[in-house]
């Protein structure tokens, strides 16, 4: 198998670190793929993904499965079921919802990313710039208060969060989540420990 993938990409570390927890990492090629909006990559677009994402998982017949949960879910299968994602039940709605509120912050984040590296500053909309962080934040907020999330075992949605959280470092660095939330700040450090976590930080900006 072959990951499309960059260093910086939150995505792309979710399943990174999916795969090195479910045993898998060793089976799959890293791919190191460029894509940024506002810049055509055909190839990418015609071989891989119309949407031009990361990541995307290329299989060993060919087929392509594109985002990371989607990837995370496969590999999860591919592993015995049940590890990463609950197989059923409350806890599998639960988790899946989770995830997607982690989705939506990574994708909150990056629009506020975008808005400030490539809008001229005379088109930003501060105002929608602000309306983006603060889903983020207000993310942030709500995970802050569900202790029992940050200390059940690993899961898709902690790894989620763990990305959210390093994409904020990354990006964000001075937006204090630290301070403001230190219920997370804890989770981070103690989710750091693991190597999967740990190996995939992204580079220095």
């Amino acid at each position: 198998m072959k990951l499309t993938f960059s260093p910086g990409s939150p995505y792309a570390r979710k399943v990174r670190i999916a795969a090195i927890e479910l045993g898998l990492i060793d089976r799959i090629a890293l791919v190191p793929t460029t894509v940024q909006p506002g810049q055509s990559n055909e190839g990418y677009a015609r071989d891989v993904s119309p949407l031009r994402k990361l990541p995307a998982l290329i299989l060993d017949n060919g087929n392509t499965i594109v985002d990371s949960y989607v990837i995370a879910e496969y590999l999860d299968e591919l592993a015995g079921g049940g590890k990463l994602i609950p197989a059923s039940g409350d806890a599998k709605w639960r988790v899946k919802t989770e995830h997607a509120i982690t989705q939506g912050m990574l994708e909150a984040m990056l629009l506020c990313r975008y808005e400030r590296m490539l809008r001229p500053e005379e088109k930003r909309w501060d105002v929608w710039l602000d309306d983006q962080w603060d889903r983020a934040w207000q993310g942030f907020k709500l995970f802050e208060q569900r202790p029992d999330t940050l200390a059940r075992p690993l899961d898709i949605a902690q790894i989620g969060l763990v990305c959210a959280l390093g994409y904020a470092d990354f990006r964000f660095p001075d937006c204090g989540w630290r301070k403001t939330y230190p219920k997370l700040s804890a989770f981070h450090e103690a989710m750091m420990k693991r190597p999967s976590i740990k190996d995939t930080v992204p580079p220095p900006a």
